[in-house]
């Protein structure tokens, strides 16, 4: 079953084009990393999709649904969650307490102000649910502004999870973290169970090839190549504009 499908998929800023003609298709399940220099219009493709900007043109398809005129939430509750370049939690609360925000959210409950102490039970319980398997219950009690960086991130993802998403977009989630901290990331990705697709984007090379089972690379808003790891390793106009590594090397790196 499709995921996500785009079609004829465009945005543009005035006289600026930054997605030019995007069309693709996920299927569930799929391990895909989107890829390209900077201004390549990944973040805005996220924000397309996510429902936070429209297209100028196209449709955008969720689980067989178009969904390209609803909105965030809307589209939040037919199964997209999204973690941001930068972290979007409440550092002034507790992990523990950002945690039930989120499951509280995602609830039909949030609209009624009056409900048995059960209904609160249920809450504490996915939460907890959600901070263990993140590795963060420990700290539960913790003010998330005392978190280190990389345990932020890992809130980050750990709280989009807690939505119980079918698409999951990841926006550089290694970003500004130490190799052991984008290692933590990329375990997190790998056990993601097979009924969440994660589309992640991503410039560290650990990261894309480290979760990568297909690799879309985008560049001036078009997409250039769609492949393997192996793919887009051995492309030579990926190689060239991209990657920018010289022949005879047997990994790529980033330019």
């Amino acid at each position: 079953m499709e995921a996500l499908k785009l079609e004829h998929l465009s945005k543009s800023f005035g006289g600026l084009c930054v997605l030019d003609d995007v069309s693709l298709t996920i299927e569930m399940g799929e391990r895909v990393v989107l890829i390209g220099p900077n201004g390549a219009g990944k973040t805005t493709l996220f924000n397309v999709i996510n429902g936070q900007l429209p297209p100028t043109s196209g449709r955008i398809y969720l689980f067989g649904e178009n969904v390209t005129k609803l909105p965030v939430h809307s589209r939040a509750h037919r199964g997209i969650a999204r973690s941001f370049q930068i972290t979007s939690i409440y550092p002034n609360l507790s992990v523990l307490g950002n945690a039930i925000l989120v499951v509280h959210g995602c609830k039909r409950s949030r609209f009624h102000p009056f409900r048995s102490i059960n209904s609160y039970r249920a809450l504490m319980t996915k939460a907890r649910e959600a901070l263990e398997m993140g590795g963060l219950w420990d700290a539960r009690d913790e003010l998330v502004q005392s978190l280190s960086y990389g345990e932020q991130r890992r809130l980050e993802i750990t709280l989009s999870l807690a939505s119980e998403p079918r698409l999951l977009l990841l926006d550089e989630p290694s970003s500004g973290l130490t190799s052991s901290e984008s290692a933590e990331i990329i375990n997190m990705i790998n056990e993601l169970p097979q009924n969440i697709t994660p589309i992640v984007v991503a410039h560290d090379m650990d990261v894309i090839f480290g979760v990568a089972e297909r690799i879309i690379v985008l560049y001036y808003g078009k997409l250039l190549a769609d492949g393997t790891p192996e793919d887009i390793q051995a492309d030579p106009q990926v190689r060239e504009i991209y990657l920018g590594v010289e022949e005879g090397t047997e990994r790529v790196g980033a330019s």
